[in-house]
């Protein structure tokens, strides 16, 4: 039902990028993009289907602070401003293209998306007169570093050029490295304004050459606390499969050896204990259910996002659900490995020492996972193993080999 005079306007909180989006239509950086949806623009809005007949929508942080209204308007959802957010590192540095073009009009400006290296710093030092580090901390624009690190090595960088400020802009990625770099050089021109502007320069990534930049100084060594190397970032083993596939056994086998090594940090999240603490008063429907495994991933990520090592075994039987979780941990800086114990469900049903899959062929328990709620076998899995007529370290084996191959652990 739509809002009316005598009720309250619905809220909604945004993901990352319709947040960053937000920030930057308010701020005017996007335009002549003014609205979400705009015919042709990829800064778009999407609401749950309960407020699909809304006409008016108030839009909010994480934290329920309101920042925003939008209004239909021929197709587009126009904001209007309720809030600014007060918090956040480097807030001081998110100033809008006016507030900027006060600050430091008649400088160069040059957009940054990763640290820059000692060749970089050069040239640019290089280059007379004062200049602006315009840093696109969005979501997803600068995968090498997270938005904070951005900031932090940009600052760095920034002394040794002389004579440069830092400007924050949460310019997030939409899905296509050509609209995005054009999206790039059209907010930093409204930032610019007339004056000299460099192109989005691009510094060599491992994701595309297979190999680590070269960066020097204070810069380095922002880069190396912001992005570890593999075997030592924050790392989710995501053991999935049917109940009585061996994915517990097979977690808590593993969990041993990396505690007996005690090179890592590593927690555990079993199942009953999460169900115990965090997930207490959950029932055993399909949204319950999912919800526990929301909640099981959201706290493995912030274990990740500390650099430690998180081990769990849910059942997990939804890809939807899965990426969720994966979406969490990679946010986080972390890693997600996903172990399928692709144990066929004769087998599960086999071993079944409690006669759960008893009862579910009875009816007797609903929504039980292989019998009457599927399984959807992961495709993205990272290592395959079936526990079939194997021991316990034999099968482990073939986790231990994949995490050697991908760089992440040593068992």
């Amino acid at each position: 039902m739509s809002s009316t005079a005598n009720q309250p306007v619905p809220q909604h909180c945004p993901s990352p990028r319709e947040l960053d989006d937000l920030e930057l239509l308010l701020s005017g950086a996007l335009a002549p993009i003014s609205a979400y949806d705009e015919p042709g623009s990829p800064v778009t809005l999407t609401l749950p289907d309960a407020l699909a007949g809304e006409a008016t929508v108030e839009l909010v942080d994480p934290e329920g602070l309101p920042l925003a209204t939008v209004t239909r308007e021929d197709g587009r959802w126009v904001p209007t401003a309720l809030g600014t957010p007060a918090y956040g590192p480097f807030r001081r540095l998110h100033l809008s293209p006016g507030q900027a073009r006060e600050a430091y009009a008649g400088r160069t400006w040059v957009p940054v998306h990763d640290a820059l290296t000692p060749g970089e710093i050069t040239e640019l030092a290089a280059i007379a007169g004062a200049k602006v580090l315009v840093a696109f901390t969005g979501h997803g624009f600068a995968p090498e570093l997270s938005p904070v690190g951005l900031v932090r090595a940009s600052l760095a960088a920034a002394e040794e050029i002389g004579d440069t400020a830092v400007v924050a802009v949460p310019l997030a990625s939409h899905g296509s490295s050509a609209a995005d770099e054009d999206l790039a050089l059209q907010v930093l021109a409204t930032y610019a304004a007339g004056d000299p502007q460099l192109p989005l320069r691009v510094t060599t990534s491992p994701t595309s050459t297979g190999h680590k930049p070269h960066f020097g100084g204070k810069v380095a060594e922002i880069v190396d606390f912001d992005r570890p190397p593999l075997d030592r970032r924050g790392l989710v083993l995501f053991f999935t499969g049917l109940s009585g596939s061996g994915k517990s056994t097979l977690a808590r086998a593993l969990l041993d050896k990396l505690l007996e090594q005690g090179e890592r940090t590593v927690t555990s999240l079993d199942g009953d204990v999460v169900r115990r603490n965090l997930s207490a008063g959950l029932t055993f429907s399909k949204a319950d259910r999912e919800t526990n495994i929301r909640r099981i991933g959201w706290v493995a990520a912030e274990i990740a996002r500390h650099g430690g090592v998180a081990v769990v075994s849910p059942i997990a039987p939804f890809d939807s659900t899965r990426q969720d979780v994966r979406r969490y941990v990679e946010e986080a800086g972390g890693t997600f490995f996903l172990v399928h114990v692709a144990t066929p469900l004769e087998e599960c049903e086999r071993r079944d020492r409690k006669g759960l899959y008893a009862k579910a062929r009875q009816g007797l328990i609903p929504e039980f996972t292989g019998i009457s709620s599927p399984y959807e076998v992961p495709e993205d899995a990272d290592v395959r193993v079936d526990t079939t007529g194997r021991t316990v370290e034999d099968a482990l084996a073939d986790v231990e080999k994949a995490l050697a191959a991908a760089g992440l652990l040593e068992v």
